[in-house]
């Protein structure tokens, strides 16, 4: 199957950018999904010994990807303790 796409890709120069688009595109998709698996406090791997891990996240813990004119160091707890 390689042979094939390295093979069009020698008779056809044009198709290169594509390929190099769609292989970026598939890699920083994935590196995404991953850095939710394991960032994100929605996801829980270790049900036995921390079954609810968002219940432990400070009020000052960034956990978003992209923040819009926020400073989390400053915030005050406002949510009860459980």
């Amino acid at each position: 199957m390689l042979s094939t796409v390295f093979k069009q890709m020698k008779s056809h120069p044009a198709l290169i950018p594509l390929f190099v688009f769609i292989g970026g595109g598939a890699t920083m998709s994935m590196l995404y999904l991953c850095r939710l698996a394991l960032k994100s406090p929605d996801c829980s791997w270790d049900r036995k010994n921390n079954p609810e891990p968002w219940t432990k996240l400070g009020p000052n813990d960034q956990y978003k990807l992209f923040k819009v004119n926020m400073d989390y160091s400053k915030l005050k707890k406002d949510r009860p303790d459980f």
